[in-house]
């Protein structure tokens, strides 16, 4: 099985290391770079959809930068402990009609000894905003 560095159990350093790869992975708005963080059997909550191994990952990955069109995000760790991780987010994205929006939410994660997300759990709230707004 594939290593991916920070491995818990986190520290204060490896923990803000671990979410800053993770903003990384997910502002290159590619797909497969950001399942290869997951486990192949991975379990997501996102909003109200349910998402199972790395496949759907990528599926939902690829529907929703096709839809949230300039997305731009920022996390922020919350807090840690052993093998797990909260963070606070907040992403800007433009729709197909060129309407702007700012999600801001909440994830819990949990990693294998690995270090491979095995768990994460979403959850999102959007707010209109004009393009005078942005702060991403």
């Amino acid at each position: 099985m594939k290593i991916k560095k920070p491995l818990p159990p986190f520290t204060m350093e490896t923990a803000l290391e671990k979410v800053q790869l993770a903003e990384d992975a997910w502002n290159s708005r590619d797909p497969q770079r950001v399942a290869l963080a997951y486990t192949l059997d991975s379990e997501w909550r996102n909003r109200t959809e349910f998402i199972n191994g790395r496949q759907e990952i990528i599926n939902f990955l690829t529907r929703k930068w096709q839809k949230e069109r300039n997305y731009k995000l920022r996390k922020e760790l919350w807090g840690f402990r052993e093998n797990r991780i909260a963070v606070r987010f907040e992403y800007e994205y433009q729709n197909q009609d060129n309407q702007w929006f700012r999600a801001y939410g909440n994830e819990l994660w949990e990693f294998n000894a690995q270090g491979l997300m095995q768990k994460r759990y979403a959850s999102i709230n959007d707010l209109a905003i004009s393009e005078s707004e942005r702060q991403i």
